[in-house]
């Protein structure tokens, strides 16, 4: 099963096959595919939190889902297996960590733009052993996430990876303890949620878009944004700090 609850402006969606290990066969993926649908058109959600219940965030595909051939590989190039994986979303993603995150658990996470780990946190690409390929972005995010050598080590490897070790080298962002991932993510997204939303979106899409341009291009599609933001809000922003708020770097005052 999967739930969806908003908290606020923050959506919550829970993982929740714990026979599997939250593990994602086709219908799953199918209705995480229609919850990231729903949650794109829904204008009053601007963050959304993926996690798992049951103290696991996602074991990856299901294996005897793949033994039994229920995964369609013919839309392969098409659609990524677990959902939604090749999307742009237009608002932030944050994935909190309880436990395993491993194979294509690892790649929802990876889809994400933030990783909150708990101390349980285990990463990898434990399909090494099975001859199952990284298909829902694993091989591209990873290394523009950590570095080519970092992600080959724990592609080639399948290695696991603890919490600490994955924050040494950014693929987590922060570490909490453990059973507290869902609680500091959703904070962390009404955070998100409370500051200007027009120039936090464009200086995110701005980072996403630039990937593919090269340098002068990027700067001018930074600047693109940037004037977008301009208009819409900089100056009431500035007027607020002049005025006294935010002073010492308050985020309390915005």
């Amino acid at each position: 099963m999967l739930h969806a609850e908003t908290d606020g402006p923050v959506c919550v969606l829970t993982l929740d096959r714990p026979a599997a290990k939250n593990a994602i066969d086709p219908e799953q993926a199918e209705r995480l595919t229609d919850a990231f649908r729903a949650i794109e058109r829904d204008e009053s959600i601007r963050v959304t939190v993926l996690t798992g219940a049951g103290g696991t965030f996602c074991a990856g595909a299901d294996l005897k889902a793949v033994a039994q051939d229920q995964f369609d590989w013919t839309a392969l190039l098409q659609e990524g297996p677990l959902g939604p994986t090749r999307w742009h979303f237009t608002k932030p993603v944050i994935a909190a960590i309880e436990g395993y995150c491993v194979a294509g658990g690892l790649e929802l996470a990876l889809m994400c733009d933030l990783r909150i780990a708990s101390e349980t946190a285990i990463f990898g690409t434990f399909e090494r052993r099975w001859g199952v390929p990284l298909v829902d972005g694993g091989t591209v995010r990873l290394p523009r996430l950590i570095g080519q050598s970092r992600a080959l080590d724990m592609i080639l490897t399948g290695r696991a990876v603890a919490a600490d070790e994955a924050l040494s080298f950014g693929l987590a962002n922060r570490v909490v303890p453990a059973g507290s991932a869902r609680e500091s993510a959703v904070a962390l997204g009404k955070d998100l949620a409370g500051f200007p939303q027009t120039c936090m979106l464009n200086d995110r899409a701005s980072v996403m878009e630039q990937w593919s341009l090269p340098m002068d291009a990027a700067l001018q599609n930074e600047a693109g944004h940037g004037m977008d933001s301009i208009s819409h809000g900089t100056k009431e922003g500035a007027l607020k700090f002049a005025k006294g708020a935010g002073r010492g770097g308050n985020f309390d005052e915005h």
